[in-house]
């Protein structure tokens, strides 16, 4: 028993040591959060916006930044220091060292948020880097060292988020490097930009690619003209969807609805992404929600009957609203905007006639059949509730059990499109006169 008592007293012993050792050791250091250089290559000079830690900017900067106060008061009254500190550690130069121009147009402070490090405060600083005269826009040598130059530990990332003519667009930014001390000669490196020439056809193949992504993933786009076409096959009586009108009569209403919704949305994008019209987002939203509730009441029974065309042309204007909105940030010069603005509405009508190509031969079919009364009830209560969901998220900013279901469904598209694809050839299979 003593020696077993010796074991457990030692055992514990060193157990309390270890216990001692750990608790002593200095805590480390908690990753800080890094700076963001983000480029937008231009014809005429390069748009950056500058993301700084706010935390890491006051320990460059000492007494002349307040981080505890508003951030409007901090950016009003902090706005004359800060605009000159950029200004003097942001610096651009031609590969010959012919120095570019560099002015700060806007300074805002906002939440973001790392992985690494969680949520904090930063500064972002939007600048105009203007190369000299005949040089140009494309290459040059990026000297950055704000926080850097005070804060060792500290890093910038830099990365070009667009570039038209190589088709690098905001949603997949390129990473060009790192900018840090190199502690071995007590230095901060620089930067070369020098991106591949790229063309203006290959900036044209993006949009169209945006285009075909954006209608693809729209599926409020969609669900508004499928539910349109749902009840197209049929004729309208005495306030009741009656019966199939036959293939003449129906491809051209599907056509009547189809080219008025493309000629809507075209003429709205058209106009948006040249600046003429805007309407803030969330009316857009709500206007396109109450269209998809529309046509949905409409395929439960015919409220506009024979004037589906000017319904889907006054709605895609409003759709059109929305697609405008992704060309809007661009700022590019006439040239490539009309090629942005011809190759996305392209990618729509390539991705929009996809969609009705593979689903209006088999709502046809059904529309033949006794079983289409209960598709098209179905589809109109569907899309009515999708609709409903979508209007309260966008009217209350708050999302919801079904919008978040709606979400998640898009990527079984193509399953429930096979499943409506078996379904009509079996019901029509079994729907077909037998021989006597």
């Amino acid at each position: 028993m003593r020696k077993l008592r010796l074991v457990l007293t030692r055992l514990l012993g060193l157990l309390l040591i270890a216990l001692l050792l750990l608790a002593s050791r200095p805590a480390s250091a908690h990753p800080m959060p890094t700076s963001r250089v983000l480029l937008d290559l231009q014809a005429q000079g390069v748009a950056a916006e500058v993301q700084l830690p706010l935390s890491e900017l006051q320990l460059a900067l000492g007494d002349k930044l307040d981080v505890l106060t508003t951030p409007a008061y901090l950016v009003e009254r902090a706005g004359p220091a800060l605009r000159a500190y950029l200004l003097a550690h942001v610096r651009a130069t031609t590969p010959t060292g012919r120095p570019w121009t560099v002015a700060v147009r806007a300074l805002a402070v906002g939440s973001a948020e790392q992985t690494a490090t969680g949520p904090y405060q930063e500064l972002t600083a939007r600048l105009w880097l203007q190369p000299p005269p005949s040089a140009s826009a494309r290459e040059f040598t990026l000297a950055y060292d704000a926080i850097i130059h005070q804060v060792v530990t500290h890093a910038a990332l830099v990365a070009i988020r667009q570039d038209w003519d190589t088709g690098v667009l905001a949603e997949h930014p390129v990473e060009v490097g790192a900018i840090r001390l190199n502690a071995r000669d007590n230095s901060i490196n620089t930067l070369t930009i020098a991106p591949a020439a790229g063309s203006r056809w290959q900036g044209f193949r993006t949009l169209v690619a945006l285009g075909m992504q954006h209608i693809g993933e729209g599926t409020d786009h969609l669900l508004f003209l499928l539910a349109l076409l749902l009840p197209a096959p049929l004729l309208a009586r005495s306030g009741r969807w009656v019966g199939f009108g036959g293939v003449r009569y129906s491809l051209g209403r599907l056509l009547r609805i189809v080219t008025a919704f493309t000629l809507g949305h075209s003429f709205t994008l058209l106009l948006g992404a040249l600046g003429w019209v805007r309407l803030p987002g969330q009316p857009v939203e709500v206007l396109i929600a109450v269209s998809i509730l529309v046509s949905a009441v409409h395929a439960w029974r015919p409220v506009f009957a024979g004037r589906e065309g000017w319904v889907a042309g006054g709605f895609g204007l409003v759709h059109g609203l929305a697609f405008a909105s992704t060309l809007a940030g661009l700022h590019l010069d006439a040239s490539r905007l009309a090629l942005s603005i011809l190759g996305f509405n392209v990618g729509i009508e390539l991705m929009q006639l996809l969609v009705v190509a593979l689903t209006v031969p088999w709502l046809l079919l059904l529309s033949q059949t006794p079983a289409y009364p209960a598709v098209r009830r179905g589809g109109a209560v569907l899309a009515g509730a999708a609709a409903l969901a979508w209007l309260a998220e966008r009217l209350t900013s708050q999302p919801n059990a079904v919008a978040t279901l709606l979400s998640q469904a898009v990527p079984y598209a193509p399953w429930l499109l096979a499943l409506l694809a078996t379904a009509a050839l079996l019901v029509h299979w079994r729907a077909r006169p037998r021989p006597a």
